[in-house]
């Protein structure tokens, strides 16, 4: 997910967004610990996008806006 997509969301969208990343990435995590994960980039695919909102919530805390 890209950042401009991201800030076209409200602050509670990219709070919800976040705990559904968050929990993707806890599951993944446990299951890779189990056996092996078909994809195993997409754990850090999950924590990249989570500090892309993470990121972006921050901006809108700030009031800041982007050029």
């Amino acid at each position: 997910m890209k950042a401009k997509e991201l800030r076209a969301l409200s602050s509670e969208d990219l709070r919800k967004k976040e705990q559904d990343l968050r929990e993707d990435l806890f599951k993944l995590k446990f299951q890779h610990g189990i056996r092996r994960l078909e994809n195993p980039a997409r754990l850090a695919q999950l924590r990249r996008d989570i500090a892309r909102v993470k990121t972006v919530l921050n901006e809108q805390a700030a009031g800041e806006q982007p050029a």
